[in-house]
């Protein structure tokens, strides 16, 4: 079991020396992307609610 266990973490230890991680720089542009997206999408939802609330309102009231 212990043998096992040491030839998988060497072998995850080697797999990851295969990983290409990405540069500090970017990382950074990829999050403020993301960020960026995610307000975009967030005011989007935002004014459909609004529209549709009022739409129910009149529709309804």
């Amino acid at each position: 079991m212990i043998a096992k266990t040491k030839e998988f973490l060497t072998e995850v230890r080697a797999e990851l020396g295969k990983v290409t991680w990405p540069t500090r720089k970017e990382t950074v542009s990829t999050t403020w992307v993301v960020v960026a997206i995610v307000v975009l999408i967030s005011i989007y939802l935002g004014v459909c609610d609004v529209v549709l609330a009022k739409l129910m309102r009149i529709i309804l009231g």
